[in-house]
């Protein structure tokens, strides 16, 4: 004879049997958009650690690139005599390093995103891709606040605004997609081998001098004009400075090119994100 309290439990308790995702990408997606209040949560927890206990707070992310373009403002410009490609040459620095910056810092942060969190990893389920998406979502608030200091060297070097601007959200996307999909080959790497880390700063150190930011890509040659499309985040600098600044040199080909590899890098580091995902709890 069964009691009240049996019928209970029986009646109540349920088991939540959680297995690994199978397939291409499966229902990994899926996933994130269910449990998105979380992710909208971690993208406000980076923000907050960022700069709690700061002195300067926020201003770090305009001083940044900001003291970048005093630097290479007058190294390429007033030293070297760059072209840069028909806008003064310090709004040709900062409309490169705004999206550089971004793209760094969110490359930076998606890396360690699994051993910093290994707490979690270990105790409580959830998506494990929440965590590189939102390490870079986070960058958003600081683009934003060096943006606006854009907008305002703009207003005083007197650069029209022009139609060009609605093409940022595009190359933001493009800078946004990139960083997710190294991050999302390097994350997983970085707990198997915790050279990573401390690799991924000279990774981002080089990829900015193969990258057209601190000099326009008019100054190269044959082949390297062309080599360097390749470059995912090429298409992305030169996309702001045509955008915003007015530049030039006209990018669509090299974007083309560059929205091409960073798919191809993002959906490759889905698939070996996903196949590794099983493995982080136990290894990190």
């Amino acid at each position: 004879m069964t009691t009240h309290s049996e019928n209970f439990q029986q009646t109540h308790l349920t088991t939540t049997v959680i297995k690994p995702a199978n397939g291409f990408l499966n229902s990994s997606l899926m996933e994130v958009w269910q449990y998105r209040e979380l992710l909208y949560y971690f993208v406000w927890r980076d923000i907050m650690l960022r700069y709690k206990q700061t002195i300067m707070g926020a201003a770090w992310a305009i001083l940044q690139p900001l003291m970048q373009m005093i630097v290479f403002s007058f190294i390429f410009g007033t030293l070297a005599n760059l072209d840069s490609d028909g806008i003064p040459q310090p709004i040709f620095q900062y409309a490169a390093l705004v999206p550089w910056t971004f793209f760094a810092s969110g490359l930076g942060k998606a890396t360690s995103s699994l051993v910093s969190n290994s707490g979690m990893l270990k105790k409580i389920y959830f998506p494990r891709l929440i965590l590189p998406i939102s390490s870079v979502a986070s960058g958003i608030v600081d683009f934003l606040l060096a943006m606006s200091i854009l907008v305002l060297m703009m207003l005083y070097f007197d650069v029209a605004f022009t139609w060009r601007i609605l093409y940022l959200p595009l190359f933001l996307g493009l800078a946004f997609m990139t960083a997710l999909g190294v991050s999302l080959w390097l994350a997983p790497l970085n707990v198997l081998f915790r050279d990573v880390r401390y690799a991924t700063p000279f990774l981002i150190q080089m990829w900015f001098w193969i990258t057209p930011a601190a000099y326009s890509s008019s100054n190269l040659s044959a082949p390297l004009d062309s080599i360097y499309a390749l470059n995912p985040m090429a298409g992305v600098v030169e996309g702001f400075r045509w955008a915003m600044a007015g530049a030039d040199t006209e990018p669509g080909a090299v974007v083309l090119a560059s929205a091409l590899i960073s798919f191809v890098v993002m959906i490759t580091g889905f698939a070996f994100y996903q196949r590794m995902e099983s493995t982080f709890a136990d290894v990190v």
